[in-house]
């Protein structure tokens, strides 16, 4: 952390500004858990909140809203979250780039309208944070960030189980996400934490981020202890790491160096930057080469899944609707027969009176 950066937090804190907590790092790799400790221990979650499903039942924290904004932004700049060179984060013209803050920073009040220390926790943000750097300057929110680092088989193991992507692809993304979240934070207050770490002793790396953000999380007391403790369980390690990363050719070459480089980190240890260049260069070497045929893929495949995701809600909204109308339609229909019935009941008494 820079001394500016120091300064820049004090003086925040110091005339009760605003301070964002901001879970970096690539999807699967302990970002949900890290982000449910941090909002246990009172960093504020968004309005609209992703729910769980089968695979991440504990949820995953994260603002849904801003996730489908910050798609829609990486598709706008010719890329998508899956994009393998979503690294460096994807420009868009600078006539359309104050349109795209200023929704952004409307959306991020409507998301944490109130809280101090907003909780913010969607990977994408990770490749997109120079962007949404300069809208917190626009909305005078400070930020300090934390990472959490997994061996990037595990974060494999799981994008093959949920997405089934191909294990060099994965790689790649992992790689390019965690080169981003270390490129992009060096002069903001920032912590790596080791993934499994957190699951065997939470309040030892909670300790080590704190100490560098120099700060205490907002709210951690025994109670907020007490949630932590029920709530990060070994069963959150689904998939674990096997094999050797160089293995898998030039994408693991790549995610080796950069694992290597986190993995020191993780440990306090001061790595050298040059294994991160290195490997930040022959991405950019491979993406130049051919880049052009896999970005606009990536980003057309994550237009057609958004569309086919906003048919689906469509489709189920419908459905819902058909429901409640069929069962209005049900209830009328009993009705109608209950009336029809004193009716019925009402006539032949009138006939039997009319007989005497």
């Amino acid at each position: 952390m820079s001394r500016s950066a120091t300064s820049r937090e004090a003086e925040s804190a110091k005339n009760g500004a605003r301070t964002a907590y901001l879970v970096l790092g690539m999807h699967r790799s302990g970002t949900s858990a890290i982000t449910q400790l941090l909002s246990l221990a009172g960093a504020e979650l968004p309005q609209n909140v992703m729910p769980g499903d089968e695979h991440n039942a504990q949820g995953y924290f994260e603002p849904w809203r801003i996730a489908i904004f910050n798609d829609e932004r990486l598709r706008a700049a010719g890329s998508a979250w899956d994009d393998v060179f979503a690294y460096p984060c994807p420009a868009v013209t600078e006539d359309q780039a104050a349109d795209w803050r200023t929704r952004a920073a409307s959306l991020f009040e409507d998301e944490f309208a109130g809280r101090r220390h907003p909780l913010m926790k969607d990977p994408r943000v990770t490749v997109l944070l120079p962007f949404w750097r300069g809208v917190f300057d626009d909305l005078g929110v400070a930020a300090r960030c934390v990472t959490p680092v997994r061996h990037p088989l595990a974060v494999a193991g799981s994008l093959a189980r949920r997405d089934n992507f191909p294990i060099e692809k994965s790689l790649l993304l992992w790689s390019a996400y965690m080169l981003a979240a270390e490129a992009y934070s060096r002069d903001l207050p920032r912590a790596f934490v080791a993934y499994d770490q957190v699951l065997a002793d939470w309040r030892g790396e909670v300790a080590r981020v704190e100490a560098a953000h120099g700060a205490p999380l907002p709210k951690l007391d025994k109670r907020a202890e007490r949630a932590i403790d029920a709530a990060l369980t070994p069963e959150l390690r689904h998939n674990s790491a096997q094999g050797e990363l160089e293995g898998f050719g030039w994408a693991g070459e790549i995610a080796a160096a950069v694992y290597d480089w986190f993995a020191a980190a993780a440990r306090d240890e001061a790595p050298e930057r040059s294994a991160l260049d290195a490997a930040a260069a022959a991405l950019a070497a491979r993406r130049a080469e051919f880049g052009m045929l896999v970005s606009p893929v990536a980003r057309d495949l994550d237009a057609a899944r958004s569309e086919a995701l906003s048919l689906r809600q469509s489709l189920a909204w419908e459905r819902r609707e058909l429901e409640v109308l069929k069962a209005r339609l049900d209830e009328v229909q009993r009705d109608w027969w209950r009336q029809k019935g004193v009716m019925d009941e009402a006539e032949w008494t009138l006939d039997r009176v009319l007989e005497r």
